[in-house]
């Protein structure tokens, strides 16, 4: 417990607020070098197509600056990097060195050195000035911060204003027999393959724990509105297994 008492989640455990960042950074610390594989695995590839749509949705355009928080190694910024086109640039903020360390090693090897910084940083506390960017980002990183609405308030300072947040993240499924179904693969069959793929069986466990603690999507976008966005819509991805929200800094 802190010294106010307050706690929060870490999967299924509750913890005190302020050890939750440090056992996520453990978390993705440790799985970083496979990280990639396992997404590829976990979702039969359909992350990327995901990943697409977020891309889809937003028509990223020349010369905007995009702010990718859990950015990790980078896949939402080299999508949007190579939609936008001529001037645009992209930074990549993450909690954990190791993943960012990755990614750079990505854009090595995709030529998109020049236009990407990474920067290790909070979700909750940005290290950038206010209306720094166009576009912010968060894909399958939102559930993990500990306090959601500090990280939506920093998300609407930093953007400028007509600048767009647009996050991706795993969601409810409207049917209950479907929801079930999924349950039953991911408590079973996820924790297993990050054992076997990752030798980290407690990661894939707590990321699995994750998403059942997150908001569903109404809750998720009354939480963006009381952030200060507007037209705040979402769009369910295979059923709701994933949803994409938007708003807007108007």
């Amino acid at each position: 417990m802190t010294q106010d008492g307050k706690t929060t989640h870490f999967g299924y455990q509750t913890v005190a607020e302020d050890q939750k960042s440090s056992l996520v950074q453990g978390v993705f610390t440790r799985v970083a070098s496979r990280y990639d594989v396992m997404n590829d695995l976990m979702s039969l590839g359909i992350h990327r197509l995901w990943k697409d749509a977020m891309m889809d949705w937003l028509a990223p355009r020349p010369g905007q600056r995009l702010l990718d928080v859990a950015g990790g190694t980078g896949d939402i910024a080299f999508r949007f990097l190579k939609r936008a086109g001529a001037g645009a640039h992209a930074t990549v903020l993450d909690l954990t060195e190791p993943m960012l360390t990755e990614g750079q090693a990505r854009a090595e090897a995709e030529n998109l050195a020049q236009a990407l910084d990474w920067v290790v940083g909070d979700a909750m506390a940005l290290p950038f000035a206010d209306a720094s960017f166009d576009v912010y980002t968060i894909s399958f990183g939102i559930r993990n911060v500990t306090r959601i609405e500090d990280a939506l308030s920093e998300a609407f300072r930093v953007l400028r204003p007509g600048g767009r947040l647009m996050v991706l993240e795993f969601s409810q499924l409207p049917n209950d027999g479907l929801q079930r179904l999924y349950d039953l693969y991911s408590f079973n069959v996820i924790p297993a393959m990050g054992e076997v793929v990752a030798r980290d069986r407690d990661s894939y466990q707590y990321l699995v724990e994750s998403i059942r603690r997150f908001p569903d999507q109404e809750s998720f976008a009354g939480m963006i509105r009381a952030a200060g966005f507007e037209q705040v819509k979402f769009r369910n991805l295979s059923l709701g297994i994933a949803a994409l929200h938007s708003g807007w800094k108007l």
